[in-house]
């Protein structure tokens, strides 16, 4: 059967008040052929995401209708692989058998990209350009494992990564940056790389999981220069207190969205 995440904006509803209500969906979803496979719940934000394995979105919200009246605000069609990929989950955490569970879905999502990644491979040929990019890609790597991020995709010039702390993803990709720069100064050929940081839920204003937060993301990464960082304000925002600076750069159109965006440069 397909796969669902929904969104409900859970207003007043505390997590003790959601794992009641899930306990009631579970009581009634067998009689519609519906398994809720988990669910994350978010006490600043006020949203809940229910993932649910339904024929299909009228049956899922017929379950809800059925045990407790909330009804979901959005629903989309996910991958699960995608969902653990972003996520980290697709059951319930081993703390849900002992306390409600208060585990946010909102995330920060990160894109490398190597500078220049098609002429390096006109210049260069085949053989070494992928000797230059599985370097990009340790680099990568090591940082997201050092820093707690999941590598959603392999972009083949680049990584798409999630986080479940903010702070870390910007902590990730100055390391990641001051990596290269120990890398270029040894290397015969330097590796440029720039990385844009966005954050968001993955059920908002698109049929995609994530899809805003990724095309943000994206579009962020896009625009920065080589060996350089920029994040939106949502990540600046979600890093107050933490011991990092943001200098603005101004506003940018980035293609798909209406109004120009504040990007910021991160640094110790």
């Amino acid at each position: 059967m397909p796969i669902f995440l929904d969104r409900h904006n859970a207003g007043d509803v505390s997590a003790e008040d959601v794992a009641k209500l899930h306990v009631k969906d579970l009581a009634v979803e067998a009689k519609y052929g519906v398994k809720f496979l988990t669910y994350w719940y978010d006490s600043a934000r006020r949203t809940t995401f229910c993932l649910v394995d339904a024929p299909n979105k009228e049956t899922a919200d017929r379950v809800h209708a059925e045990a407790h009246g909330h009804l979901a605000n959005e629903m989309i069609a996910v991958d699960l692989s995608a969902v653990e990929a972003f996520l980290g989950r697709i059951q319930d955490p081993p703390s849900a058998k002992t306390k409600p569970i208060d585990d946010s879905a909102f995330r920060a999502i990160m894109f490398t990209g190597m500078v220049g990644s098609t002429e390096m491979t006109v210049e260069l040929g085949d053989v070494k350009a992928v000797e230059l990019l599985k370097a990009h890609d340790a680099i990568v790597r090591r940082s997201l494992k050092q820093h707690g991020g999941s590598e959603v995709k392999h972009l083949g010039d680049g990584i798409m990564a999630s986080f479940d702390h903010l702070p870390s993803s910007v902590e990730c990709a100055l390391k990641i940056q001051k990596e290269f720069g120990a890398y270029n100064e040894s290397s015969g050929r330097p590796i440029h790389v720039r990385i844009g940081i966005h954050a968001g839920e993955p059920v908002e204003e698109s049929n995609d999981l994530f899809g805003r937060a990724v095309q943000m993301a994206a579009r962020t990464c896009s625009v920065a220069q080589a060996d350089t960082i920029l994040v939106s304000r949502e990540v600046r925002d979600a890093c107050a207190g933490v011991d990092l600076k943001f200098t603005s750069k101004g506003f940018e159109a980035l293609k798909g969205f209406s109004e120009p965006v504040q990007l910021f440069s991160p640094s110790r």
